[in-house]
């Protein structure tokens, strides 16, 4: 069938309304369905004189209210009915922006098997409670279609594929109401139907009413949830097989949502507080416990821990699949204590303890900075309680300015700056070098490699066989002529404690010489001090990747 698309529009009360909504969409030259919702006598009445008016309108009547669903899907069959191949549907009451209505339908046309759906950009007229309440829907949508590849389900704005939606509609019996929007999404992906999002601006205009109606609506939508939780349950085994075949593209994808679902996270904490959060935790981890290549990487690390090391408090005996997704678990909890640090909740002397806090007034009495070394163990976030003193983070992914940004909205007083470093070229030096010598700290990992710097690395022995650790942060430390110091961060018990030792007090010096083996030993005694403080917390190590394999430009891991 040929590219043949028609405008949804459904009313309830709308009437003054849809009599400006409606002229703006006829300007693109398609024909209208007008779904009257059991509107009153005086709304019903603008309707008659808009599609007395107007021939491209097909006015379609319900003679009581069913809901804005109901009028949806009466509005889609109709319109798949006259021989229509796309619906495009928007509310009546000036909420979308019709300036994108083009950008939807291109996008349509290009995809023709697609739903085309809005992803809302909204202004300062949206209600907050509306606002924080989407994230709880988002994360049961992410729950029941085992990904996070649908970024807004509530959206109003969107293209139907007619064909394939009327044949959902003809299968399942969906919701009536504010849970019709929702449902049909995640029921057209179960049905391999692909989802395409675009960003739109949406506002709620001053003379606009809302049907939305609390305890009713909720309810309704609660009730949804559980349906399609328990429908995903049952479809499992194919939604599971999808998704592993669609694996390779996830692991090529840029990380374009990744600031989003930080957004989503940091409205969740700040709804339901830190024990709401931990209980998100352990659906969440435990997908991707079950179904991700996180657990074979985990189980990997934890196995070799234990040979290496024997039994320790936190791990007593050879480690379990239940170890594992204990490992996933303090993931999860570490992700929530960034959060609790970005928002200012985890305070020094209270929830953290500081005995390295003479290193640091040492740092500061030199007057010029100093490079401070830590891992991907436990949480460097919290060196936020170093946060009288500028510091800057060096990072190897691309999502620095993302959360800086991020990092600014949640608290505008934070003294801490994340860098993206691919490569340290003479810039970078010299920027890091000047800041140094105002005495900031700079700060870095030493033990990720980086996708763009394959076979920058030594290998030494970690955790009873050899392991590539990068030769960066060394090379970094002789450029910028500055003491080193080692910073981990670890839970223990119900708080953290903030280990600040020193790694090289007088700087590093690389004679060229003799430059490979100093690199060699630099590393492998800070394998040894990273070894010792996983003794301390096996499972706060969170590199869930194949660490110990050779560096021949692997993947950069992108779990963090």
């Amino acid at each position: 069938m040929s590219f043949n698309p028609c405008l949804v529009v459904p009313v309830y009360n709308h009437g003054p309304l849809a009599a400006r909504t409606v002229p703006a969409l006829l300007a693109f030259g398609l024909p209208l369905f007008l779904v009257d919702d059991g509107s009153s006598p005086e709304h019903a009445a603008i309707l008659d004189a808009l599609s007395a008016s107007h021939p491209q309108v097909r006015l379609v009547r319900h003679a009581q209210n069913q809901g804005k669903g109901g009028a949806v899907m009466t509005g889609l069959r109709a319109a798949y009915e006259a021989g229509f191949s796309h619906g495009l549907q928007v509310d009546a009451d000036g909420q979308h922006a019709l300036d994108d209505v083009p950008r939807f339908l291109a996008a349509a046309e290009a995809e023709p098997q697609a739903l085309i759906a809005g992803r809302p950009q909204y202004d300062g007229s949206v209600p907050k409670g509306r606002l924080y309440g989407r994230y709880l829907t988002h994360f049961w949508v992410w729950v029941e279609t085992l990904g996070f590849h649908i970024q807004d389900a509530m959206c109003g704005f969107r293209v139907y594929p007619l064909a394939e939606t009327v044949a959902l509609l003809d299968s399942a019996r969906l919701g009536k109401r504010m849970d019709f929007d929702i449902e049909v999404m995640v029921r057209l992906d179960w049905a391999g139907v692909p989802i395409r999002q675009l960003q739109t601006k949406v506002i709620y205009p001053e003379d606009g009413a809302s049907h939305f109606q609390g305890l009713r609506d909720n309810w309704l939508i609660s009730k949804m949830h559980t349906k399609l939780v328990l429908g995903m349950l049952w479809r499992l085994p194919k939604l599971l097989g999808r998704r592993l075949e669609k694996a390779r593209h996830w692991a090529s994808a840029e990380e374009r949502g990744s600031r989003l679902g930080m957004k989503c996270l940091w409205q969740a904490y700040r709804l339901f507080g830190r024990p709401g959060f931990r209980c998100l935790l352990y659906p969440v981890m435990g997908y991707f416990f079950l179904f991700g290549q996180s657990r074979r990487h985990s189980m990997d690390y934890l196995r070799r821990f234990y040979l290496a090391n024997g039994p320790t408090p936190e791990l007593p005996r050879y480690p379990s699949l239940w170890d594992g997704f204990r490992h996933h678990l303090a993931f999860g909890e570490a992700i929530l204590d960034k959060l609790a640090a970005w928002a200012g909740d985890i305070q020094v002397g209270r929830d953290l303890s500081f005995p390295g806090q003479g290193w640091l007034n040492q740092i500061k009495q030199s007057g010029r900075g100093a490079l401070l070394i830590g891992a991907h163990l436990g949480n460097l976030e919290l060196c936020r309680a170093l946060s009288d003193t500028p510091m800057t983070v060096l990072v190897l992914t691309e999502n620095a300015a993302k959360f800086n940004s991020l990092l600014a909205e949640i608290n505008p007083g934070a003294r801490l700056n994340m860098l993206q470093v691919t490569e340290l070229g003479p810039d970078t030096a010299m920027l890091l070098r000047q800041r140094i010598d105002a005495g900031e700290l700079v700060v870095m990992v030493g033990d990720r490699t980086s996708a763009s710097k394959a076979g920058h690395t030594v290998a030494v022995p970690f955790q009873g066989a050899p392991a590539p650790l990068p030769i960066g942060p060394w090379v970094l430390a002789h450029v910028l002529e500055c003491p080193v110091y080692l910073l981990f961060c670890l839970r223990e018990g119900r708080g953290h404690r903030l280990y600040l030792e020193p790694f090289a007090l007088d700087g590093i010096k690389l004679p060229r010489k003799q430059r490979a083996q100093q690199l060699g030993q630099l590393a492998g005694q800070y394998s040894r001090r990273l070894a010792w403080y996983c003794r301390k917390a096996p499972l706060q190590w969170f590199n869930f990747f194949d660490f110990w394999r050779a560096d021949e430009g692997r993947p950069q891991d992108k779990s963090q």
